[in-house]
């Protein structure tokens, strides 16, 4: 198939970010109806944990298995897949009877969310394969990020005070419809060269290993520890069974070899400790806002505008940094503003006053800008084009890991610190940990943007792909002789 021309890629790159556009949006706006939630459902901090977390856990669980489908069969047809469950799981979840329900379909909406994001990723890899024009194009892709952080608390906010929080779901089927439709008819199919094979125990590993770890933190703040003890084991069996299991498979559902590239490892926990501090940043900020400030949610959407926009500006300049200068300053740029945005909020209660916290949330908002674009380029670049979507999928799994585990540690500390106190009595002194926490995320971003970034790790990352390279060509050379 030939290469598609200027327009046609940036056609295609138009429609994989209107399907991040739908992901993002969802949780963004999700968490300004959190307050409302927890009135018309009677929630908990724990169930308002899980409205988001049920999510991004499933995403995460799925992700792998998905951009390795993709791969195998076809990324068209998944991606389209994956819009039609997420608009159906929409629907499902604008009507939810009950909490439980809406946990439910939320987890529905994430197995279609999983055959987008790390699908679209890698129809990107191989719709722009100069390296500079793709870094480009994964700054665009960030920067939608920036979008929905910026559109999603607003059209959430005039939702739930104007109509109630069913509607922020109904805003994903015109765009689901339209993705599906403008993918049908302009996105080309692709797939791996050699299709891998499926791992159903690595999968079952990673499912149980997420969930597990996932329930344990949620639930510690209000059970026995006799009752936390058997997901902690199941978490703790699962990760050693993936660690002894995984290498000894020819086509692995997590390659262990990635990780030998400390540029990959690097982007792999720089995800996860990025996407933890967003998390946790806008769990804490959102009931903030509302239960505490007593603000509307539309209030509340217009105060987190001081951290989306200059998310949305800095992203695609990160992804111009990135393309002539590489991934090293980003990152840094990252690391330095998420970490003082985190001291404003731990060691000064920035929250308590208008001035200090709208310098936290543009710090927050410029740090989370410039780290998207790195984590994308370097997880991909340097890997074998086959492997774009095992590569971009284990990206997008460690960013919504880290999402999910943030949500889950920060409202556990919050649910642990305000014990039977209401929000407004307590909220400043029990989210004061969640602020260190969030602080030590940054502070991960700007050590391993520093260490990881060099050319000790540029070496580590060139032997690993002339591994990965030699290892496919044992392979077809031996499939060729079985046949």
């Amino acid at each position: 198939m030939p290469e598609p021309g200027p327009r046609r890629r940036m056609l295609v790159l138009a429609i994989c970010c209107m399907s991040l556009l739908i992901v993002s949006l969802d949780n963004t706006v999700l968490n300004v109806a959190l307050p409302s939630l927890r009135r018309d459902l009677h929630a908990s901090t724990s169930g308002l944990q899980w409205t988001i977390d049920a999510y991004t856990l499933v995403l995460a669980s799925l992700l792998m298995l998905a951009g390795s489908t993709a791969d195998r069969i076809g990324r068209k047809r998944v991606f389209m897949a994956g819009l039609v469950v997420f608009t159906l799981g929409s629907v499902l979840c604008s009507l939810a009877p009950n909490l439980q329900a809406l946990v439910g379909f939320r987890m529905i909406q994430a197995v279609g969310g999983s055959m987008l994001n790390p699908v679209a990723m890698s129809i990107i890899t191989n719709t722009f394969t100069d390296p500079r024009e793709r870094a480009r194009a994964i700054g665009v892709w960030g920067a939608v990020v920036g979008i929905s952080m910026a559109a999603g608390p607003l059209i959430g906010g005039v939702l739930v005070d104007s109509v109630g929080w069913r509607s922020i779901f109904w805003i994903n089927l015109p765009v689901g419809l339209a993705a599906l439709l403008l993918t049908l008819r302009f996105v080309p199919e692709s797939r791996a060269p050699r299709a891998r094979r499926p791992d159903p125990v690595g999968q079952v590993l990673v499912i149980a290993l997420f969930g597990s770890l996932t329930y344990a933190i949620i639930e510690a703040p209000t059970a026995s520890p006799a009752s936390i003890a058997p997901p902690a084991a199941v978490a703790l069996a699962a990760l050693t069974g993936l660690l002894l299991y995984e290498p000894r498979r020819a086509e692995p559902l997590i390659d262990l070899r990635f990780f030998r590239s400390a540029p990959f490892s690097g982007a792999t926990v720089v995800a996860i400790s990025a996407f933890a501090a967003l998390g946790g940043f806008l769990f804490l900020s959102t009931l903030y806002l509302q239960s505490v400030r007593g603000l509307t949610a539309l209030e509340a959407g217009l105060w987190m505008l001081p951290m989306a926009v200059p998310t949305f500006l800095c992203a695609p300049l990160s992804g111009r940094l990135v393309g002539t200068r590489g991934p090293r300053l980003p990152l840094l740029i990252a690391g330095v503003a998420m970490t003082v945005s985190g001291v404003l909020f731990a060691a000064f209660e920035a929250e308590t006053s208008d001035s200090t916290l709208f310098l936290g949330y543009v710090l927050f908002g410029v740090g989370f800008g410039f780290v998207n674009a790195p984590i994308t380029d370097t997880a991909v670049s340097g890997m074998p084009r086959a492997q774009a979507g095992v590569a971009a999928a284990v990206a997008s799994t460690s960013r919504q890991l880290g999402q999910t585990l943030g949500v889950a540690v920060l409202g556990a500390v919050l649910a642990a610190g305000v014990g039977g106190s209401s929000y407004r009595a307590g909220f400043v002194s029990a989210a004061r940990p969640g602020w260190w926490i969030l602080t030590g995320c940054g502070f991960a971003v700007l050590v391993l943007g520093a260490l990881t970034t060099g050319r000790w790790a540029r070496r580590t990352a060139e032997r690993t792909a002339q591994r990965l390279r030699s290892a496919q060509v044992r392979d077809v050379v031996a499939a060729a002789e079985r046949a």
